[in-house]
């Protein structure tokens, strides 16, 4: 895999739990219970990871990136899924990654925010 950052970044977040799914054979990073980040495969065994994106924000980028592509098994209009063999650089990832994480966080109550973050 190119990315081999990519669970010690999602994993240095405040509050993120990592699981194992093993009827989607895929590894779920989940913030509050709720999962922002999955890591498996397409149908052809192809290694990627599934985001969650402001609606615009991924259909741009999957305009300008072939290797970034409607959320696989996922709502399209919300989830975009990077093939990890891809030519997608470090920054536009993390920042995908970045986006996924305070989606979910913000998705959650105040109360659990605040748990989650120490605030």
């Amino acid at each position: 895999m190119k990315y081999e950052w990519l669970d010690e970044y999602c994993l240095s977040k405040k509050g993120v739990e990592k699981d194992f799914k093993v009827e989607w054979d895929a590894t779920r990073y989940l913030i509050g219970g709720k999962m922002f980040a999955l890591q498996g495969g397409d149908k052809n065994n192809k290694a990627i990871t599934t985001l969650k994106c402001e609606p615009q924000f991924g259909k741009f980028l999957r305009e300008q990136h072939q290797h970034i592509v409607a959320g696989y098994y996922m709502n399209k209009e919300h989830w975009n899924s990077v093939y990890l063999d891809g030519d997608v650089p470090d920054d536009v990832l993390k920042e995908m990654i970045d986006m996924s994480y305070e989606s979910v966080l913000n998705s959650l109550s105040k109360k659990k925010q605040k748990e989650i973050i120490g605030a």
